[in-house]
């Protein structure tokens, strides 16, 4: 029998990475540090192994670390020495990712990235300011313009701080615009805006919300973040965020949403991140320690994936992991 096409002529050791598609990059990855006001040492996360939350005076040491291994980004998130209803250490002059980035940005290189929202700092556990009787009876659970008044002043000291981008996870209608306002007036123009663009109300979160200690005291957010169900809501809220003028586009979480990556990456001209949540992470080790999957390939075949679909960039816990295997 004749065959006139023959795919496997590609396949062969010479010309396999010659017409390779796809490529994954160091430089692709950001790595999450975790910075713990209430610690003097770092504290393993249980849930996530090869990972600690640091003190601030050793998050340019981590930093440091993340950039041996071939990362240039990190993302930072706080967990502040003390909480209260409207997250006020989260724009705390002297608060701990305030001061986390001074040090990380005086001592490193790296391109500094960080994380606003507020349920790391609330004694609630959610991403704003309450509504009323939102613990018996919500509505909407979380106020959404007195929210928006204090992502923006928490933003704007981050930039004053340091930072190079802002990234607003807190799922608020206005959050890109009203950053944006303040930054400007506050003379940051030049700090871009990755936003949490399209992020779903999963449970690939778990570990994550140990790490940071940011889990709701109460309920849930099903009233702020997307339901998992929808995508053609993805591309509305991505194109608000794009009006608003968001620099970066994010989907969170990664693996499970990778046609919503597709889809804005065919929809819009601005760069797309993927986050690889803790679940992801997690799930992957839990396998390998069981001698069910090989958790370097795995890893990096994730991240490939997401790269595929139309990810310029991935927020990853694995990214030292995987950077060092790229080198």
């Amino acid at each position: 029998m004749e065959f006139t096409d023959r795919p496997r002529r590609l396949r062969t050791d010479g010309i396999r990475p010659l017409v390779s598609e796809t490529t994954l990059d160091a430089t692709d990855l950001v790595a999450p540090v975790f910075v713990d006001a209430t610690t003097d040492e770092r504290v393993p996360i249980e849930s996530m192994p090869g990972h600690e939350r640091v003190p601030v005076a050793e998050a340019a040491d981590r930093v440091a670390e993340v950039r041996e291994a071939g990362v240039e980004a990190v993302i930072v998130f706080g967990i502040p020495e003390s909480k209260d209803p409207e997250g006020t250490r989260a724009y705390a002059r002297d608060g701990v990712v305030q001061e986390a980035v001074r040090a990380i940005t005086a001592e490193t290189d790296a391109y500094v990235i960080t994380d606003v929202c507020l349920c790391e700092y609330t004694d609630h556990g959610h991403c704003g300011v309450l509504e009323d009787h939102a613990e018996d009876d919500p509505t909407l659970t979380v106020e959404n313009g007195p929210t928006l008044d204090l992502l923006a002043k928490t933003a704007v000291s981050h930039a004053e701080a340091g930072a190079d981008m802002v990234a607003p996870s807190a799922s608020m209608d206005g959050m890109v615009g009203a950053i944006r306002a303040a930054l400007d007036d506050a003379g940051r123009d030049e700090v871009p805006i990755m936003s949490y663009a399209a992020k779903y109300e999963s449970a690939f979160y778990g570990p994550f919300r140990d790490a940071a200690d940011g889990a709701p005291a109460f309920g849930d957010r099903r009233h702020y973040q997307m339901d998992p169900a929808n995508a053609r809501e993805a591309l509305r809220e991505v194109a608000l965020d794009v009006e608003q003028g968001a620099d970066v586009l994010m989907v969170k979480p990664g693996l499970p949403y990778l046609d919503i990556v597709r889809a804005i990456r065919e929809g819009y001209d601005h760069p797309v991140a993927a986050y690889n949540v803790s679940g992801e992470y997690a799930m992957l080790h839990a396998a390998a320690e069981k001698g069910w999957l090989d958790l370097d390939e795995v890893a990096r075949e994730s991240l490939l994936s997401m790269k595929r679909a139309g990810a310029d960039l991935i927020i990853t816990y694995f990214a030292e992991r995987v950077a060092r295997q790229l080198d």
